[in-house]
């Protein structure tokens, strides 16, 4: 089986989401995703990774990513290069799970559970859907039930109940970012520190420990200024503080889980089991979180997790992205021993997934399930190609030369 061509598929409306369909030549094609500079990974896809893959042999997964993710084509950081290198090995392991006829789990190595548990993202519709992070305004109205960002900064607590009547038993919410924004993330007052708390606040009075409570740094603060905010966060008992501080130094995150009092959880930015392995050494981090479509993919992910396993620590992937990272996600997260749980945005596998992909996992009593099927399970929707905000491009072999 050779690579006849690679594709790529982005839409204008989801702006930040790429597709990338590896073609063969016995006719098996394979789907992967990645997130964010979706137009420059699309560029680099064709301009320097079709190059390289047009004639191998696909299933030769582990030499293709060492291919993209050493030098002169790529680099083991979590830009463009390899973005596009994560989308190219999901698209890789869906395609042998489509010709022989297995799902990814299995190839992976089976399942370690039949279903895990989830947190919800509390995100609204639009998040990251195109630009930054939204920020809630003043004015800003629901859109529907599960806009669930409005939801935590106006009423958490019956944000909380209203996760607990769907099954779901923990959530994640980021009411500090708007302080770190004004402030550049160098200093928070006391009242701001206050405000801040009154989220989790809500949430305990509302649904006391029914809840497992997650909160989110988005790597916006400084040292002082975050151990200054885990100091008030101690009497909530949060599950987590993720990416509490940069991740740009880890003796400044060690310091931090030292003297924080709190577990961490680090990194959907983190690239490559290289940069976790020194984390792990310095005792930095409690729940690792690759992205799988950041880290360098699927295959990366599991060696990853199986790092992680070895120094003991848990892994929850990270998904606040695509449908197809979701799916791929969940693979993952079923079949590695050391999976704690997966994420999920109710207001994204409740409305706008639905509209990219043939299958979804199903979330049912907080825990998710995959799909059946070989590979991933899901293809993108036939429609997608008739809409009129699609960019598709294509490269094979008479194209270069």
């Amino acid at each position: 089986m050779k690579i006849t061509s690679l594709e790529t598929i982005r839409l204008r409306d989801h702006a930040n989401i790429v597709w990338v369909r590896v073609h063969t030549d016995a006719g098996v094609v394979g789907l992967g995703e990645t997130f964010r500079g979706a137009e420059p990974v699309e560029t680099f896809i064709h301009a320097a990774v079709a190059p390289q893959l047009i004639g191998r042999d696909p299933r030769r997964i582990d030499a293709i990513a060492k291919l993209l993710t050493e030098p002169y084509i790529g680099f083991r950081s979590s830009g463009v290069e390899m973005r596009a290198a994560s989308a190219i090995d999901i698209a890789l392991w869906d395609l042998l799970g489509k010709a022989s006829g297995l799902p990814v789990y299995q190839l992976l190595g089976g399942l370690s559970r039949d279903r895990i548990r989830t947190y919800n993202t509390c995100a609204g519709y639009s998040y990251n859907s195109s630009g930054g992070r939204r920020a809630i305004g003043a004015e800003d109205r629901a859109t529907g039930p599960y806009d669930d960002q409005l939801g935590f900064e106006r009423d958490a607590g019956a944000l909380a109940e209203s996760l607990l009547a769907e099954g779901i038993t923990a959530m994640k919410i980021w009411p500090f970012d708007r302080y770190a924004v004004a402030s550049g993330g160098n200093f928070i007052s006391s009242a701001d520190i206050r405000a801040g708390l009154a989220p989790f606040e809500k949430i305990r009075k509302a649904v006391g420990d029914r809840m497992e409570i997650m909160v989110e740094l988005h790597s916006m603060w400084d040292l002082p200024s975050a151990l200054a905010i885990a100091r008030a966060l101690r009497d909530i008992r949060p599950f987590w503080a993720e990416d509490p501080i940069k991740m740009l130094d880890a003796g400044a995150l060690q310091t931090y889980a030292e003297r924080s009092g709190i577990p961490v959880c680090a990194s959907e930015t983190i690239a490559g089991r290289a940069h976790y392995l020194e984390l792990f050494r310095r005792e930095c981090i409690d729940y690792a979180m690759p992205d799988i479509s950041w880290c360098g993919g699927l295959g990366e992910a599991k060696r990853i997790a199986t790092l992680a396993e070895s120094f003991q620590r848990p892994i929850a992937p990270h998904d606040c992205t695509g449908p197809i990272v979701f799916i791929a996600s969940t693979h993952l997260a079923l079949n590695a021993p050391n999976a704690v749980f997966q994420e999920s945005v109710r207001a994204y596998y409740a409305t706008w997934y639905r509209d990219l992909v043939t299958a979804l996992p199903r979330v049912v009593d907080g825990h998710v399930t995959l799909p059946e099927g070989p590979g991933l399970g899901a293809e993108l929707q036939p429609d997608l190609w008739k809409r009129t905000d699609v960019v598709v491009r294509r490269t094979d072999a008479k194209d270069l030369g």
